[in-house]
């Protein structure tokens, strides 16, 4: 009885802990990402699954990295840049991130009213609107204490995509195999997927928001947490707390992308269904091959994997430009305190539901967001490293040589990246 009550205690300690790693993994399999991850089992059946474990460590390193950044200085990513490079070269980049994410909301809030309409027969035009003012309130409106633990119900949303692999027959022999001996298809097809989910996984935008989590945790503290940078003794526990939340949260992320892929491929692959053009469509096409239940519980995850997505993409665009622009950042701060901060948060959310109604395909909106994060993630990689690795901005709290190693690896892979998207956009 002693045991377990102490073994419950450790978990309650462990989740405790989960905070700005696990929302931010989480928000990592938005709708957008479904699609994507649906999209590579339906077409490749199993042949995509090596990559949730390759981009893994690479996902965990750089976010530890810009977690880091905001725990050290105290600062979000986009104030550090404008201290340590010329105001262009942040304009640039906050301006490419704010475009990105406004099309990135737009196809999110696509794919969450289109499934909300196949589960109601209501209208998607109002549920798009309906889930952008519900997701702009409630960043306005709601005590960041709050919401972070709001944030944190709704990422038990993509459970629902396990719950799915309990209703639909999964040949796992086959599964285990395809990991432990992957192999490359040939053709522009399967690159073009490759650099789809590496682009999911590992975005701008994540690194942006986790950096700026750091900094809402310690202005949030009761105990009135400072910098590390000022407050060397804290540094151990703190870095520990981020490797433990980063470990768990990039872990959810993959994994939930594991069992959508493996969902896809046993149920669309083998159905015969390849080719799946947004999340809602993935939905749609469960319903005829694995029943109503698993159709609905797909449905229920991408409308609340989309309400955990939205302020995560509207957030990260708001702390880069109010910091980029010297302005108050922070979820905790009154409306009439951060005036600027709450005016790209609507104006990003709103503008991403206009889109809805422009007549712009979601799978084009999604092409164009692919294309300006994989403009913008090498060199913001490469700056995030260059800033963690410099005791201008963390003093004697640099990054060590083996989170230097990684990052700079994901770095690399993500150049390679980007290289393959230009090649298979200039073929197509």
């Amino acid at each position: 009885m002693h045991a377990n009550a102490n073994r419950a205690g450790r978990i309650k300690k462990t989740l405790r802990k989960l905070g700005p790693g696990l929302i931010t993994g989480a928000a990592d399999d938005d709708p957008s990402g479904i699609a994507s991850y649906s999209q590579g089992g339906a077409q490749f059946g199993f042949g995509t699954l090596w990559t949730l474990f390759f981009t893994y460590p690479l996902m965990v390193g750089i976010q530890i990295i810009s977690a880091h950044i905001g725990c050290v200085t105290g600062r979000g990513l986009a104030a550090n840049v404008r201290l340590a490079y010329p105001a262009w070269f942040l304009y640039a980049l906050v301006g490419l991130l704010l475009a990105a994410n406004v099309i990135n909301i737009g196809a999110d809030l696509s794919a969450m009213a289109n499934a909300a309409e196949l589960v109601t027969d209501v209208p998607s035009q109002f549920f798009a609107v309906s889930f952008g003012v519900l997701s702009l309130l409630l960043q306005i409106f709601l005590p960041y204490a709050r919401y972070v633990r709001l944030l944190k119900w709704l990422t038990l949303a993509l459970l629902a995509y396990v719950a799915v692999l309990f209703v639909v027959r999964v040949p796992w022999g086959a599964v285990l195999s395809s990991v432990i001996f992957p192999r490359w298809i040939a053709g522009a097809d399967y690159v073009a997927i490759i650099v789809a989910i590496f682009g999911t996984t590992i975005s701008p935008y994540l690194f942006f928001w986790q950096a700026a989590l750091e900094v809402e945790e310690q202005r949030a503290d009761v105990n009135g947490k400072r910098p590390v940078r000022r407050h060397p003794g804290r540094a151990p526990a703190q870095f520990r707390r981020i490797k433990i939340d980063t470990y768990i949260g990039m872990a959810f992320s993959n994994l939930i992308a594991f069992f959508i892929m493996v969902c896809a491929a046993v149920t669309l692959h083998e159905g015969g269904v390849r080719d799946i053009s947004t999340a809602a469509e993935a939905a749609q096409a469960l319903r005829p091959i694995a029943g109503d239940f698993a159709f609905l519980l797909f449905a229920l995850g991408i409308i609340g994997t989309g309400l955990l997505a939205l302020p995560v993409l509207a957030g990260s665009a708001a702390y880069a430009v109010a910091e980029a622009m010297r302005w108050p950042a922070g979820l905790g701060l009154k409306p009439a305190s951060g005036k600027g901060f709450y005016a790209i948060i609507a104006f990003s959310t709103l503008l991403g539901v206009t889109l809805d109604f422009s007549g712009i395909a979601p799978m084009k909106a999604l092409v164009w967001s692919a294309i300006i994060n994989g403009v913008i993630s090498v060199p913001m990689m490469a700056v995030t490293m260059h800033m963690a690795s410099g005791r201008r901005l963390m003093g004697r709290f640099v990054i060590s040589p083996r989170l230097k190693w990684l990052g700079w690896i994901a770095t690399a892979v993500m150049g390679a990246v980007v290289m393959l998207l230009g090649w298979s956009l200039l073929k197509g």
